[in-house]
């Protein structure tokens, strides 16, 4: 590891490490984000050439968010990586459809990683004693399946016959598969449940508010005790609802202080404004080993007091967010 990285990650450490209420200033964020810039820039051959064909350089670029994002399709094409990929130590799996090409995500390490999973997860889920238990399936492949591993390690697999508090971690089509099966019993006051995933054309697919009543007439777990994760393969951070942070069900998350979410208009390739549709842009410190800015084919909506997730736009492409294959083959 190259003391310019080794100092970079270092840096991006220390500011998990304040936990996730205490927030970056907009100059704090910009100089790490800069530096880190320079640095995949530099160490990643193809993510330059992209970077120079939008004419954006660490000289150039004196903002985050002028940095050129790298659209999560791009991972099924490439190797965004700042290290030769054979001495990762994970690589990561994207899922999608079963039709789809799965992109893959390669680790330098897994320190940043593991280091930005849990201040967060227990900010919003504040799982405290409570019993783990899980309907995600252990996977190397899988980055959700090792965050359950750093968040619950000792999780076990569901059951009904519990008689304590619980938290419940699994994906939304696993939840609907489920219910689907029949499952009614009455989970014990105080449990919780963390749902994430969507559908990915594993399941039928249904709404948000009508997934939670299920959550309520099939286990007794109230929609304010329901909290949905929004990760992906391609990102170092997860986002949550804040539902359990205000009391009540709530559809916004917030950005912890090592990163940013920007909504984009498609058509300028500009953040859109507050209240209007775009597609979710993220800003990711812990991605150093990878690309920091990762362009979403997510749907969202940016509010005074965070954002919000509306859905999958799928083949959409922000205006000159593009790797094409052929122009930037290495």
């Amino acid at each position: 590891m190259n003391k310019t990285a080794l100092d970079l990650q270092h840096r991006i450490l220390a500011l998990i490490s304040r936990g996730v209420t205490r927030p970056t200033s907009d100059n704090e964020f910009n100089e790490l984000a800069c530096a880190i810039f320079s640095f995949q820039f530099k160490a990643n051959t193809v993510y330059r050439a992209y970077c120079l064909q939008q004419k954006r350089t660490p000289e150039t670029v004196r903002h985050w968010m002028e940095i050129p994002a790298v659209p999560t399709s791009a991972f099924k094409e490439f190797s965004i990586a700042c290290f030769p990929v054979e001495e990762a130590v994970a690589v990561f799996h994207t899922s999608g459809t079963t039709r789809e090409k799965a992109g893959k995500h390669y680790f330098k390490t897994l320190e940043l990683y593991n280091a930005a999973i849990r201040p967060n997860f227990e900010a919003h889920l504040q799982p405290g004693n409570l019993t783990a238990m899980s309907l995600i399936p252990p996977d190397e492949n899988s980055s959700l399946a090792h965050m359950i591993d750093v968040v619950a390690p000792h999780a076990q697999t569901f059951r009904p016959d519990v008689a304590e508090p619980l938290l419940l971690l699994g994906t939304a089509f696993g939840f609907l598969n489920l219910f689907d099966q029949g499952v009614r019993i009455k989970l014990p006051a105080g449990s919780r449940v963390m749902e994430t995933g969507g559908f990915k054309g594993r399941s039928r697919e249904i709404g948000k508010p009508e997934l939670y009543q299920m959550f309520e007439n099939c286990l007794g777990v109230p929609a304010n005790n329901v909290v949905n994760e929004y990760g992906m393969t391609e990102l170092s951070t997860q986002f949550y609802d804040e539902t359990l942070r205000v009391g009540r069900q709530s559809d916004v998350k917030h950005a912890p202080p090592w990163s940013r979410v920007v909504i984009i208009d498609p058509n300028t390739g500009i953040e859109a404004h507050k209240g209007e549709q775009g597609l979710i842009r993220v800003f990711d410190l812990a991605n150093l080993w990878s690309a920091m800015c990762i362009q979403t084919e997510d749907l969202g909506v940016a509010h005074e007091d965070g954002f919000e997730i509306l859905g999958r736009a799928a083949g959409a492409e922000v205006r000159g967010c593009s790797l094409n294959a052929e122009e930037l083959r290495i």
